[in-house]
């Protein structure tokens, strides 16, 4: 008897997390993603404000579904990133001077990156969450790099103002846990969490070697 696969939705429009999906063989059936609020709380901490946007987002899709019986029992994929120095959150840089102001900070430093990850079954209250941290050394850049970085627009809408999966992988001297993670989606974690809630990514893999 051959089991009904679980839907699964993706409730980003990040194409990184997309094509992180795809590397261990998972296509989203459905993307939606979730605009809510970023700003963090008083005294919220980068840990505490990444699993609270994770969920929320998870909870806002879910409640798009809530009337949808094809999509009842689907699962619902949501994160979130933010980086950190210290207690100090980096913004999405949207502009050269928000961006300039975080590799400036970055550069010769130590950094966190915090991944939330939020699992949630359409239909059902219940969440699941991991908060995943990354340690990150960035080099001392110069003023040239700097530019010349800016230049390139990479920067934009990223947390901390990079993409280390694009130029600014020559920035970083070090990094201490999940590279998935800083690029936007904790592979293992994420796996962990789908399979815990029913949605088994081994299906499909005998499919893909056909």
């Amino acid at each position: 008897m051959t089991v009904a696969k679980t839907k699964l939705v993706l409730a980003s429009a990040s194409p990184r997390r997309v094509d992180l999906l795809a590397q261990i063989g998972v296509k989203p059936d459905r993307i939606l993603p979730a605009d809510i609020d970023e700003t963090p709380l008083a005294k919220e901490t980068p840990r505490l404000l990444t699993g609270r946007l994770a969920c929320g987002k998870a909870g806002v899709v879910a409640g798009m579904l809530d009337d949808d019986a094809a999509w009842r029992g689907a699962a619902i994929l949501a994160a979130d990133t933010v980086v950190a120095v210290g207690r100090r959150i980096l913004p999405k840089a949207s502009s050269e001077d928000e961006a300039m102001s975080c590799l400036s900070l970055l550069s010769g430093r130590n950094h966190r990156v915090f991944t939330g990850l939020c699992v949630r079954i359409a239909g059902e209250a219940e969440e699941s969450l991991r908060v995943v941290e990354t340690r990150v050394t960035f080099k001392h850049l110069s003023k040239k790099e700097i530019e010349a970085y800016l230049a390139s627009g990479e920067w934009h809408g990223k947390a901390g103002a990079y993409a280390v999966q694009g130029r600014a992988a020559a920035f970083i001297a070090r990094l201490i846990g999940s590279y998935s993670a800083v690029v936007g989606l904790p592979l293992y974690e994420t796996q962990t969490l789908l399979s815990g809630r029913g949605y088994d990514i081994c299906q499909e893999w005998s499919k893909d070697g056909q």
